[in-house]
């Protein structure tokens, strides 16, 4: 993995890096899907996707190291490979994958100032997502209002009645929220934040998830002192 001590620094770097990465693992879901596949034994113990800067990718377990050199990947992507359909797999592993590449280079990017990182946003948003490509969707340019009927996004109108919690985090506390979450996917089916779902907040791995693609009611969050989403649930204690 890339050492700090070489760690990319300017906008133009961390982009690079970036997009090496994003290939690597984009590779590994596509070309390389097989031998994907079959190094993700669910027999093992945690493996992770990375994505290297000189475009390779690999499956390894966690880094030994704590706290790790970089961001980690999703823990535990081999779990689910038998109890899913193969492309629904590959398309959560892929989600997983967006989100830990967008770690990794704000990570690089912690000391740029507030131009600086709309500009490193504005090239990487340029980019399919890994999710897209392996999904093969095309990008969302505009959010579809509330009542377009969309029966891919299953819009699921909030009940008046369910209160704002700190734990687990609710995605419809306020409107206010609509902003902030503007950017957020599915961490299940990778569709875009909208109000009039209803959303949960892994406590654990704080990704967010339609409440129906977790099977969580508004009714059965009220219960849960601590949201494990399906991802964390299948973890494994570290030795």
């Amino acid at each position: 993995m890339t050492s700090i001590s070489s760690s990319p620094r300017t906008i133009e770097e961390i982009f690079k890096d970036y997009n090496a990465r994003r290939t690597g693992i984009v590779r590994a879901l596509t070309n390389d899907v097989e031998e994907f596949s079959n190094l993700c034994d669910p027999e093992k113990e945690n493996l992770c996707l990375y994505g290297h800067p000189n475009g390779t990718w690999e499956v390894n377990l966690p880094a030994e190291e704590v706290p790790p050199e970089l961001p980690e990947p999703a823990l535990g992507i081999n779990f689910a490979r038998d109890g899913m359909n193969r492309r629904d797999w590959l398309s959560l592993v892929a989600v997983h994958g967006d989100c830990w590449l967008l770690s990794v280079a704000y990570y690089f990017g912690a000391r740029l100032n507030r131009n600086e990182r709309k500009r490193l946003y504005s090239l990487i948003n340029d980019l399919p997502t890994v999710f897209e490509v392996v999904a093969e969707r095309k990008p969302i340019k505009d959010k579809p209002s509330s009542d377009s009927g969309s029966k891919s996004r299953g819009s699921i109108k909030r009940t008046a009645d369910v209160q704002a919690k700190s734990t687990p985090k609710l995605a419809d506390e306020s409107c206010d929220e609509d902003e902030e979450h503007g950017e957020t996917l599915c961490g299940s089916c990778g569709g875009n934040y909208n109000a009039d779902e209803f959303w949960i907040g892994c406590d654990i791995c704080e990704r967010w998830y339609h409440g129906k693609c977790v099977k969580i009611t508004p009714a059965k969050a009220e219960s849960i002192k601590q949201y494990k989403c399906p991802s964390c649930s299948l973890k494994r204690a570290r030795p």
